[in-house]
């Protein structure tokens, strides 16, 4: 896309730009300098505010964000706000947590916006569900313990399909599942019931690469008890798989269970 399009006030266009998952060192240099350009910022509530500081002092920043459990704002009004503000001449920014396009609607907008004139433009951003298991040494892809990995959300709206937990435990797969706290005991037990075993390694990270961030490492059995105990709260990654197996020392020895990874 030609940038100078894109520093023309006139055009109605939006960037839906990826945050990363918190440390602003993490963004990519195209989102920085769409940050730095922006005048109307649409914020999910999951953007820190180390990402929030780039932003020029004259941007106005309007929060519109989507947390499960809590009150939420409607994802067509979202839409609505972007096509307004586009059309009002100013330089837009849709900025989300991780990537737009993983687990974050950004196809959603996109077609909103597309269908209502408006030229979009998507910035990728760095997904919690890679840089989260990374943050404590966990390559999701490591081909010595998986032939691949699945990204998964444990977190559906009413009338929608859980994943296939029991196709996913025989498939060989790691899994990283985003938004599974809420109901991580029962996606455990589906997990169990297709075949996986109790003591496979598991791993919860929350608020990675933030100041907040927390971690445990633990096995599937036990993947619920140590959520509650260790006191892990939304936002959160869940890991299963063998990868686990390759995070930091200092972390495979909580609770003993270095003993019980090497030996399983």
């Amino acid at each position: 896309m030609n940038a100078s399009k894109i520093d023309s006030p006139m055009v109605s266009m939006v960037s839906l730009v990826g945050a990363g998952p918190g440390d602003p060192d993490l963004l990519t240099v195209k989102a920085l300098k769409r940050l730095q350009a922006a005048e109307v910022v649409l914020v999910d509530d999951l953007v820190d505010a180390r990402v929030l500081a780039l932003l020029p002092p004259q941007a106005r920043i309007l929060r519109v964000g989507k947390r499960g459990g809590c009150v939420s704002t409607e994802q067509r009004f979202i839409h609505e706000l972007m096509i307004r503000e586009a059309r009002s001449g100013a330089r837009v920014v849709r900025l989300k947590g991780g990537d737009p396009f993983v687990f974050g609607r950004g196809g959603e907008e996109v077609t909103a916006l597309r269908a209502a004139g408006i030229e979009v433009e998507v910035v990728s951003g760095l997904t919690a569900g890679i840089a989260a298991p990374a943050s404590v040494g966990i390559p999701v892809t490591d081909r010595r313990h998986a032939p691949g990995v699945a990204f998964v959300t444990g977190h559906r709206q009413n009338g929608e399909d859980s994943p296939n937990w029991q196709a996913l435990a025989r498939s060989g797969l790691t899994l990283v599942v985003y938004m599974g706290l809420s109901t991580a005991e029962g996606l455990v037990a589906e997990l169990l019931a297709g075949g996986l075993a109790a003591d496979t390694p598991a791993a919860a990270i929350a608020a990675a690469h933030t100041e907040r961030q927390r971690q445990a490492i633990t096995t599937l059995g036990e993947l619920a008890q140590t959520l509650e105990r260790e006191q892990i709260r939304s936002p959160a990654i869940l890991v299963i798989g063998q990868v686990v197996r390759e995070a930091l020392p200092s972390l495979a020895l909580q609770a003993g269970l270095e003993l019980r990874l090497s030996s399983a």
